[in-house]
């Protein structure tokens, strides 16, 4: 599973650090942005695989 910076799985753990609701996505290297109905069902599915293990073993931003 890729877990580079904009992957969708590190979007979905983003997602979950800054404590927004999901809503899959992705960019790509060149910085072009991917929305869920331009995503694979792999991705969409990396994507909600990121968002939960930070929500099971990660952080959250402090709200302060």
């Amino acid at each position: 599973m890729n877990k580079t910076h904009g992957s969708p799985w590190d979007r979905g753990a983003a997602d979950s650090y800054y404590m927004r609701s999901t809503r899959p996505h992705y960019v790509k290297e060149d910085g072009t942005h991917v929305k869920r109905d331009q995503m694979t069902q792999q991705e969409v599915d990396e994507y909600f695989a990121g968002y939960d293990y930070n929500e099971k073993y990660g952080d959250t931003k402090d709200a302060r």
